[in-house]
């Protein structure tokens, strides 16, 4: 069993009634994959169609993931996940009814499938989220690590059932046993109350709430990494869950009960994963834990490509779980601690959406494939990419787990203005004034090199720095925001480890006081009818 200290997110009520009502949706929703594949196996025998089931549920979290990461940050994340779990409820039960009526075809079976993916979509950002307002932060990898069990532990039955109750009342009973599973995780949502967001700024609308969320991710070399390599573990570890329908189909006993099978088989090993990973994260580098699992699933995925003996592809399906776990529970925790909580359910949302985008073109690419040549090149085809995505670790290895404070400075103090802007005026020009003895100068650069980074990373733009020509030690930071509740949002974003560099760089100020902020607001043209007054500038002490 999983060592005690990965069971303290157990202490927590609320994190442990919701890990349990998991159970439950995440058992329904493995029922209802095993019918749905299995099902068009039955509608259909084109390789790429039964791949593309895979790619239904995968597609959407690609497509959708941003904008739920987004909505989930500026709104009660608890709304948006009840919201999407109403959604799946429902397309659940409308995929039971046409399934129980005999309407279904391969192209409906897809959509249905699809939009069941676009509510889980709405629903995995925030509630990945919320692992940091279940539990504390040192609690934290351990809450990410049981999700994983929790999954798994239903990957190992979920499946089986899923074959069993597929083959004795079919696919119309495994999709309305899913539609059920959904009641008690609604039910522990509703009664659920998160701690309360204080805010002293005005909710971000979508489309920059969006903008944010994409330029905090690019600025971010760290998070870049684990995106592209999550990326590339899903575009070539996918083709075992898309092509094992195509696999069960070829053992003359093979139907639904076989595919659960194999898929259980898939789970138990994904536990054993999620059971090691503690001990390796303990005794390994990150690099070396991803390195392992994209070996480890190329090694799978070639046993599964030569033979055809149930028994060794239910052993080989064990490391490919594993390996499964290994990697995607690594890149979830890496992204979760190397995010402020302003912009955490986005950045979730990317990594979900570069990791799902390539399971989604995955399936794609991996059914084409066994289509036009075989099922058997498929697999050989993806083991190989799993061995060049451990190879790219050389050169393009992933992080540690950061020791950075994100927790809010919470030192930002709106000032008093002199003029009556409202919170769309702008655009804001802020220079901050520096007064650095000569043999400060190469550190205050360094430190200025980081600043630059952080206030773009959180809404700046056109950054600069300016030296006076006439008295070098005065030296000036500049920058735009586009509104004046931007420039709120900029300030309140800065975390405590951001504020050590504004503490290091006061540290060589050199004037009486601290660094002077000037606050001006830009106009680009000048009527008679403006009100000249306006164009004057405010300089309030302090950053």
């Amino acid at each position: 069993m999983v060592p005690g200290a990965a069971l303290q997110p157990f202490r927590h009520t609320a994190f442990r009634t919701l890990w349990t009502a998991t159970l439950v949706s995440n058992f329904g929703g493995l029922v209802q994959a095993v019918g749905a594949a299995w099902m068009m196996t039955r509608l259909t025998d084109s390789a790429t169609l039964i791949a593309l089931v895979q790619a239904s549920n995968t597609l959407p979290i690609m497509l959708f993931a941003l904008v739920s990461g987004a909505l989930a940050d500026i709104f009660d994340k608890r709304r948006v996940m009840l919201v999407a779990l109403a959604i799946m409820a429902t397309v659940s039960l409308i995929l039971a009814v046409t399934a129980w009526r005999g309407v279904l075809a391969p192209w409906s079976l897809l959509a249905l499938t699809f939009l069941i993916g676009v509510g889980q979509a709405l629903y995995n950002p925030p509630w990945q989220a919320s692992m940091g307002d279940l539990v504390p932060r040192e609690d934290l990898p351990a809450a990410v690590t049981l999700n994983s069990v929790g999954f798994n532990l239903m990957r190992s039955v979920g499946p089986a059932a899923g074959g069993l109750i597929t083959a004795a009342f079919g696919a119309a009973a495994a999709f309305a046993v899913n539609a059920a599973s959904y009641l008690p995780l609604l039910a522990a949502m509703a009664r659920w109350t998160p701690p309360e967001r204080s805010s002293r700024s005005r909710p971000e609308t979508l489309g920059p709430a969006l903008a944010a969320g994409l330029r905090y991710v690019a600025l971010s070399p760290h998070l870049i990494r684990v995106l592209a390599r999550g990326a590339l573990f899903g575009l070539s570890a996918v083709a075992v869950l898309a092509l094992l329908p195509l696999i069960a189909v070829q053992h003359p006993t093979g139907g639904s009960l076989m595919l659960g099978l194999l898929l259980g088989c898939y789970g138990v090993g994904a536990i054993l994963g999620a059971v090691l990973n503690p001990r390796l994260r303990a005794t390994m580098s990150n690099e070396a834990i991803v390195r392992l699992a994209f070996l480890g699933f190329s090694l799978a995925t070639l046993v599964l490509a030569l033979t055809d003996r149930a028994w060794l592809q239910g052993l080989a399906l064990l490391p490919a779980g594993a390996s499964w776990v290994m990697a995607l529970s690594l890149f979830n925790v890496t992204v979760q601690l190397s995010t402020p909580r302003w912009v955490v359910a986005r950045s979730l949302a990317l990594y979900q959406t570069a990791t799902f985008g390539g399971m989604a073109a995955g399936a794609w690419l991996w059914g084409g494939i066994a289509g036009s040549h075989s099922v058997q090149a498929a697999l050989l085809s993806a083991s190989a990419l799993l061995l060049v995505g451990a190879l790219i670790g050389r050169w393009f290895s992933q992080p540690e787990f950061g020791n950075l404070d994100l927790d809010p400075a919470n030192r930002f103090r709106e000032p008093p203005l002199a003029l009556d802007l409202r919170g769309r005026s702008g655009p804001i020009m802020v220079m901050v004034q520096y007064l650095v003895d000569q043999d400060d100068v190469p550190a205050f650069l360094r430190l200025m090199a980081r600043r630059r980074i952080i206030r773009r990373r959180d809404g700046a733009r056109n950054w600069a720095l300016l030296r006076d020509l006439e008295h070098p030690e005065r030296w000036t930071e500049s920058y735009h925001i586009a509104t004046w509740d931007d420039y709120v949002r900029h300030n309140l974003r800065r975390t405590k480890s951001d504020a050590e560099v504004t503490v290091a760089l006061r540290a060589l100020h050199r004037g009486p006081d601290d660094p002077v902020v000037v606050r001006m607001i830009e106009r680009h043209s000048v009527s008679p009818a403006d009100d000249l007054p306006l164009l004057g500038k405010l300089e309030v002490p302090g950053a």
